[in-house]
């Protein structure tokens, strides 16, 4: 008697813990992220993921900071940018406007990007600017997450 008494207040027990959501009463904690890439035009859909994702993150109050390297720097030349269309996503060149009006902060290794003729100018189109070994350790350091695409 006394177990099955035990054991209806256990499960009842259970369907209240099941119908409170697990965030109920605790905010969010909002995190310092680095998005860093090295995918470039020949994959658009890989190549335009720390830019969706950078954008979703910031919508959710996060704050975001993307270092580009390898391929992935060419993709600060408007004419590659406005050419890569993900699938089932909406071209890069609207994802790059909206982290421009974010203000969102985009570093292009500077190697990488003279190794493939990405200028100062093509890093200026979209507020971006040329990163380096210390700024790349500055920023994992800065930061709580790193995500790698």
């Amino acid at each position: 008697m006394i177990r099955r008494s035990f054991l209806k207040h256990l499960a009842a027990l259970s369907l209240v813990a099941a119908a409170v959501p697990a965030t109920a009463g605790a905010s969010a904690a909002k995190l310092k992220i680095l998005m860093k890439s090295a995918w470039g035009s020949d994959d658009p859909t890989k190549a335009a993921f720390p830019f969706l994702h950078g954008d979703a993150l910031s919508e959710a109050g996060h704050e975001v900071q993307i270092f580009l390297l390898g391929e992935a720097v060419s993709l600060m030349r408007k004419s590659v940018a406005n050419s890569v269309v993900p699938v089932g996503w909406p071209p890069l060149s609207e994802v790059l406007s909206k982290i421009v009006t974010k203000k969102i902060p985009i570093y292009a290794c500077g190697a990488c990007s003279r190794a493939r003729g990405v200028t100062e100018a093509d890093l200026n189109e979209y507020g971006a600017k040329l990163g380096n070994p210390k700024i790349f350790v500055s920023l994992v350091e800065w930061s709580d997450k790193i995500i790698t695409k």
